[in-house]
């Protein structure tokens, strides 16, 4: 559909172009070049050079890079077929300098307009193509950015059920219940870019619900929210990243405190834990926030804030403003 209108564009504009050079040669100028020079004649003549020049010389200099060449070339065809108007076409038998000061624009308007309009629409092409490899990459990207993220999540809840399995058998169907939620959320609504606010909390509340079964006496988790509207939508798995790696690296008989509010199109998600002073953030924490980062950078730009502050407690924030 794009190709279709830029071809009928480009058509328009030739069409109008030579319609309004004709106009301007026959009829402001009709006592001379209508009736004493053949001008539609060379009019054909011209259309040729025109098209020759941007079907087989623009492209070719252009792609050889020879600026310097194709101005030589230009020139001469443009001297030369003024020539040939003069002593062939009109055979007016004037000077040199007068057959270029009276005719040569006749030939240098079409070509220097033409020429123009090929490099015009061969920049846009190429701008086009520029976006359409960085969308590409940025898709990519955010695949390889959910692979990620998708196995981990995973991993960890099978870890749970299998704890459970063995210590509190009862309790397993519902952990086996919360992790089928979990994977129809994570294998098939988080292929979407977007998904419904509600579905991606009711992922976090599953999420939570999930752990507090697994740290039940080692933890204690304060979970609170407050959401004005659930109307918006927002990337999946952007939330987990935060809220998971608050119960990983956190230390045992400590604090998890996750809010998530929104208000007025704004998405806020602050999670604080306790950890080890001794001991730096860890790789895979690291890496989760800084994959965090990216996909923020692909799908958010401008409309995102990431904070991480790391004193006596590990606290991020996370502010988005939703679609």
């Amino acid at each position: 559909m794009v190709i279709v209108k830029k071809n009928i564009s480009q058509i328009l504009v030739h069409l109008l172009f030579w319609l309004l050079f004709v106009f301007v040669s026959l009829f402001l100028f009709s006592n001379f070049y209508w009736k004493e020079n053949p001008f539609l004649q060379y009019l054909v003549l011209l259309v040729v050079i025109v098209y020759l020049n941007n079907f087989l010389l623009l492209p070719f200099f252009v792609k050889k890079k020879l600026y310097a060449f194709y101005i030589f070339v230009f020139a001469a065809i443009s001297f030369f077929a003024t020539q040939l108007y003069c002593y062939a076409f009109a055979q007016c038998g004037c000077s040199l300098y007068k057959c270029l000061s009276d005719y040569l624009w006749q030939t240098l308007v079409p070509l220097i307009f033409f020429s123009f309009v090929w490099m015009l629409y061969r920049f846009i092409d190429e701008q086009q193509e520029v976006e359409k490899v960085k969308k590409e990459h940025a898709e990519m990207e955010l695949k390889f950015l959910k692979t990620q993220i998708n196995p981990h999540v995973l991993f960890n809840n099978l870890n749970t059920i299998y704890s459970y399995a063995l210590e509190k058998p009862a309790e397993t169907p519902e952990l086996i219940l919360m992790l089928s939620n979990n994977l129809k959320h994570v294998l098939y609504e988080s292929n979407e870019t977007m998904v419904a606010l509600e579905k991606e909390i009711e992922f976090i509340d599953n999420y939570i619900k999930f752990q507090k079964l697994r740290t039940e006496g080692v933890k204690t988790i304060k979970y609170t929210k407050q959401i004005d509207t659930f109307q918006h939508r927002i990337a999946p798995l952007l939330l987990i990243t935060i809220v998971e790696n608050a119960f990983k690296h956190s230390v045992l008989n400590s604090e998890i405190c996750i809010t998530i509010t929104v208000e007025k199109a704004q998405l806020k998600l602050v999670c604080k834990n306790d950890f080890d002073t001794q001991k730096n953030s860890t790789s895979q924490q690291k890496i989760g926030l800084n994959n965090l980062q990216k996909r923020l950078n692909l799908l958010y730009k401008n409309n995102f804030e990431l904070l991480v502050n790391k004193t006596e407690t590990f606290n991020v924030t996370l502010l988005i403003n939703l679609q």
